[in-house]
Parts: structure tokens; sequence; C-alpha cells
């Protein structure tokens, strides 16, 4: 599966603190799945960090099977009940759909089947047929589905003007707990001024390096088509302006850069490519253990990994190099992944510090030689501050659990201006765990970014924008500042 997916999973890593702490002593043994130096730089140490994670090899760790909880009866809350809301324009076979029902494994859709081939009647992991999802058709009501609601409309919105939140997702004390927030349903998908040179940059990732970027394994058909129609649906209703739907011809609509898709001959990840500028990675579960895989997905901003060297991978495969994981993580992320509802999708953000703005940096690209070094000649104006911003949720047809995040980067000059941002963030970089740390890679730009921050932290404290005692920790207003969405509205304009 994301991120070490973004790894998929800074992001996952704070879910897995939702899972509750009982523990279940169920044991079986699960199916195995596959999947410098220029003059005056100073050489660093190896690391394994990145933002998000590097990516390990398959198959250079075993994984203790013996220890490994089997949830092979373990089922998110049903969605059955949802039928009821919408049957009235539907066939009568949605009226005999209302109400949750005992699935045994064999009854559940195997991972890697389409549910177009399914034989006989089977069940995907929220307990709906496949007979009753191909009779919900294209388009269905996926806000009702899913219990989360379409966003409102943004007439406001000047994609030529509009700027990214400002994320600033620093916490202290800084430790393996992620911060989570319930998922804004206005905002899962966010668009800004880099919408066009996004896309065209995803574009040209695709057309250069194909499946190290985009892949979709058999199986994943309805997730695949679950997620783009979703995602289109939240374009449409949020910036009508923009974008629209046409559901008889399945023609979708592209005001923005004067495009129109044809949702019947096109996959969906290739709507989703030349739409949506965020990254995908969508996970199955597996029914005779429960565990879910990474078997779909877009990603064009990941940082020493790619598509290629994660698909088919289980969690705790592609989450190998985050610290403490296996020990205390683990446990908690299979069983959150287990249960997770469909209607509380989370969000949180992950960060970093970076030389200029690298976008997509697969294992060996050229880029990867400034985190080995601290350039003498660097300059604080190509430092930037890296937040992949990430939201977590169900998908309610399929089942599956989608992790997606947007890459936004911010010069770390804007900090100046920013109350106590560079105080918080230089505690975290000089006290911060080592390990953490590491993992993170920031040291690449310290030598420059924290004289930087020391400067800035003087003048706010000199100008009376911070207390000079102040401790620093987590601010109320994380995973922004204070005043920001004043300074945000003035910036873009409105």
């Amino acid at each position: 599966m994301i991120s070490n997916m973004t790894s998929l999973m800074l992001f996952l890593l704070g879910a897995a603190f939702i899972a509750s702490s009982a523990i279940i002593l169920v044991f079986q043994k699960g199916r195995r799945h596959v999947f410098l130096n220029r003059i005056h730089f100073r050489s660093r140490r190896a690391s394994g960090s990145n933002t998000p994670p590097r990516s390990l090899s398959p198959g250079k760790k075993q994984y203790d099977r013996a220890s490994d909880p089997n949830y092979s009866d373990t089922f998110p809350p049903s969605r059955r009940h949802t039928l009821a809301e919408i049957e009235g324009n539907l066939p009568s076979i949605l009226g005999k759909s209302q109400g949750s029902l005992a699935i045994s494994p064999s009854e559940c859709l195997p991972m890697t089947m389409s549910y177009l081939d399914a034989k006989k009647q089977m069940f995907t992991p929220c307990q709906f047929s496949t007979e009753e999802i191909k009779t919900l058709g294209d388009f269905p009501d996926y806000a009702t589905l899913s219990g989360v609601p379409l966003p409102r409309p943004y007439p406001e919105f000047d994609i030529k003007k509009a700027l990214p939140r400002p994320y600033r997702p620093f916490r202290w004390a800084y430790h393996q707990t992620m911060s989570l927030t319930k998922l804004e349903p206005d905002w899962w998908l966010e668009l800004e001024n880099t919408y066009e040179k996004r896309i065209k940059q995803r574009q040209a990732l695709f057309k250069q390096h194909g499946e190290g970027v985009l892949q979709a394994l058999p199986g994943s058909e309805l997730a695949c088509k679950e997620l783009m129609e979703m995602a289109l649906q939240f374009l449409c209703a949020r910036y009508p302006q923009y974008f629209r739907l046409d559901r008889e011809k399945m023609k979708f609509y592209n005001g923005i850069l004067n495009t129109e898709a044809d949702l019947k001959n096109s996959h969906p990840l290739h709507v989703i490519l030349n739409n949506v500028p965020e990254d995908f990675a969508i996970t199955l579960r597996e029914p005779e253990s429960g565990h879910y895989y990474f078997q779909a997905g877009v990603i064009c901003s990941a940082l020493g990994w790619n598509v290629a060297s994660k698909i088919g991978l289980r969690l705790h495969e592609i989450h190998a190099p985050i610290p403490d994981y296996k020990e205390k993580m683990q446990f908690s992320m299979d069983r959150y992944f287990a249960k997770k509802p469909t209607d509380k999708a989370i969000q949180r953000g992950s960060w970093g510090l970076e030389v200029d703005q690298p976008l997509y940096m697969p294992p060996g690209d050229p880029h990867e030689k400034y985190r080995d070094v601290q350039q003498a000649d660097l300059d604080i104006s190509r430092c930037h501050l890296r937040v992949d911003w990430q939201t977590l949720r169900r998908l309610p047809l399929s089942g599956a659990i989608v992790f997606n995040f947007k890459a936004l980067f911010t010069p770390v000059e804007s900090f100046r201006e920013e109350p106590f941002v560079p105080t918080l963030l230089l505690k975290v970089l000089k006290e911060g765990k080592k390990s953490l740390m590491e993992y993170k890679n920031t040291w690449h730009t310290e030598h420059i970014v924290i004289p930087e921050l020391e400067k800035y932290a003087k003048e706010q404290v000199e100008k009376g924008v911070v207390p000079k005692n102040w401790d620093p920790h987590t601010l109320e207003e994380s995973p922004w500042f204070p005043g920001w969405g004043e300074k945000w509205h003035r910036e873009q304009g409105f």
C-alpha cells in the first residue's frame, strides 16, 4: 500500500492510534502477499528519512506471521441501511437490502476479482452485494452512501488567485502520535493557482514513468471507478463555475483546462490524473486474513519511492522504515483499518524541509544528492517547507480505504510574518527525537534554516508578537497559526 506512501502513510501512522487498545489473541498463518560531492559541501551520514518516507525494497525483511492477528471475521460498520434512503429511484432489488448481514469470508468478493466477474452474489466489506452495486449504476448518491456530505459551493473561488491554506502542522512535544482531525468535507480536494501547472507536470511524469506513478491491479476496478466518481462529484459540487458532469453522455467537462473526459472509455485513474492534482493510494481488504493491501493508485509526488516499488504490499511492509512502527503501531494500524467506519474520514499534515520544490523523486533521482550534503552556498530563498496534506477515508461500496495527499510548498522566508511559527519549528529541529528527525530528513537544510529561524524568532519577540519567555508548544490554531485566515484571504485577494 500509501506512502510509505507519504508515504501512504505518515498519515496512516496517526490513524493507528485511533484504534482501540483491546488486544485480540487470534492467530493464524495468513497467506503471503507479494508483492558529490561539490567543493564546499559537507558530507553526511546515510539517512532513511524522507517526506514522505523513503522506499524499502520488498522482501528485504521477513515478517513473523506466527504472531499475525487474523481479521477475516472483522468488518467495518455496514452501510446497507443507506439503500433505504435512495431506493426510490432504483429497482425493487434494493428494497430487500436494508439491514446488516452476517457475512462469512467465503461470501466476500475476492480482492483480486472484479465485481463485474462475480458469477454469484458476493459482498464487499461494507455489506453491499455485487448485484446491488451493479444496480446502483454510475454516479450514485455517494454522500448518502458514505455519510460524508458533499461540499458547499465556493462561488468566490478564483483559480488564478487561489492559494492553499497555510498548513503549519508543527507540534511540540514531537513524537509519533500524529495529530488527527475530522475531515472537513469542503476541503477533501483543494485546488489552487498551480492547478494547470501541476496537471501538466503529472501528465508528463506519467508519460515518462508509466507504471512507476500509476497502476491498478485486477480486483481494483470497483474501487477505482468509485473513487473517480466521488472525486468528480466533489469537484462539480465545490466548484460549479469550473466543472460539469453530463451523466447521460458520461462526459466530464473541465472549464479550467477546457477539456472533456469520456468516462465510458477512459480508465478512472487516468481521469483522476488528468483532472485532480492529488495523489491517491487505494488499499483493498483480503478476505482470508482481513488485512489491507495497496492495489491501485496514482502518485506523482512521492519522495524516495514510487508506485511500482509498493504495489501489492501490505501495510506493515510499506511502513517498515518508520521508527517504532512494528513495535508500537503495526497491531493498532491493522486493527484500525479492519474496523474503520465509512463516515469517519480523517485528515492530518506531514511536513519536511526541501531544497527547491521536488515533487516526484523516485529512487536514484539526481535530486536525492541534495539530501546528503549541506551546501555552503545554499541560499534561504531555495529552502521550502513541504506539507503533504493528507486524508484517509473508506469508500462505501467497495469498502476500499483510500489515502490521498497533496504536496504544498511554502518558502521558509514566509515564516517571518507568521506568529510563533519560527520559535516552534526551531524547537522541533533542535530538540526533536533523534530517530524521528533523521527519518524526517531535514539535516541538509538546517545549517541555513536554523540561523534564519533564530533571526525571525528574535524579531517577533522584539516586536511583541511573541512573549519573551514563551514556552514552545503545539498552537491552539494547529495546523495553522494565529491570524492565518486574514493573511490567507489578503494574499489571495478573496
